[in-house]
């Protein structure tokens, strides 16, 4: 088997966990390796997301780390084996490969949160304002890519639209509600549009309006994909170079109360719809 030139990031969050479980029993890669009754590589491959493994060969691993978190060795289980490709995989080389994880991770989501200060949540963008955002990069990018970015943003929608949708909660602060991209009127659509969404059962729309002060993540742009495991949930943070991921113990326990503490000083659902209402008639 040929190794994987770009591991997806559900395949490197696989292989981090296995390292996680080989370092936490204090074991070389070797050893594990010769215990496995494979190649002395075959370890750091696997941990690198460059080569995938068997359920059964999973197991056999998390026997010899004597991992007894049978919950998390199911959840791992689960992501073993070949998988079609997702709809993503069309843009494979066509966007930046940190938009495609980005569509992995919301599509393997148990639940979705997120935190938006200066742009409106990527899922519930129209196609007008998402081309607005991706006119912004300097130097600009090309029209084509301009273009193939906005198909893919809106085909990503489907994991709230879907047959299947994943529970969201997305906390918005008043400036990025205000922001107004494009034109006045593409404004005005994309609040109403984000209205409609935020009726779906599967949504929670939560308004940090001015008045609120300061919280944990003022500055930031949070995705927070949780897992059906808590031990394989990832953070998404966007950053000017793409997207960044995290998956450090430590610091998802650090995102998950920073989420919370900005979650409490936001408006309830229904006044955060009055919020947005009131925005609409100032436009």
């Amino acid at each position: 088997m040929a190794p994987r030139q770009a591991p997806t990031i559900r395949q490197r969050r696989f292989g981090t966990e296995l390292r996680r479980l080989r370092e936490a029993a204090g074991m070389s890669a070797p050893t594990a390796a010769n215990l496995l009754g494979a190649d002395r590589t075959a370890i750091s491959n696997i941990e690198a997301g460059r080569f995938g493994i068997s359920e059964d060969r999973l197991r056999r691993l998390a026997s010899i780390y004597e991992c007894g978190d049978e919950a998390l060795i199911d959840a791992l289980a689960l992501m073993t084996g070949g998988r079609k490709g997702g709809w993503w995989d069309e843009y494979r080389g066509r966007i930046p490969p940190g938009f495609l994880d980005v569509s992995e991770l919301e599509h393997d989501a148990a639940r979705l949160r997120t935190i938006q200060t200066a742009l409106l949540p990527g899922l519930f963008q129209t196609e007008d304002y998402a081309r607005a955002t991706f006119e912004l990069p300097v130097p600009p990018l090309r029209r084509l890519e301009v273009e193939l970015r906005v198909e893919h943003r809106l085909t990503r929608q489907s994991v709230i639209t879907g047959p299947e949708p994943v529970p969201y909660v997305g906390a918005i602060h008043e400036a990025a509600l205000r922001m107004q991209l494009g034109s006045r009127s593409i404004a005005r659509a994309q609040l109403q549009h984000l209205l409609k969404e935020s009726e779906r059962p599967n949504v929670t729309l939560l308004v940090i309006p001015f008045t609120a002060g300061g919280f944990p993540l003022l500055d930031s742009s949070v995705l927070y994909a949780e897992a059906q495991n808590r031990h394989l949930d990832t953070v998404q943070l966007d950053s000017p170079t793409g997207a960044v991921f995290i998956d450090s113990p430590t610091q998802l326990a650090n995102f998950r109360t920073r989420l919370d503490l900005s979650e409490e000083v936001a408006l309830t659902p229904d006044r955060s719809r009055e919020f947005i209402h009131t925005i609409v008639k100032e436009l």
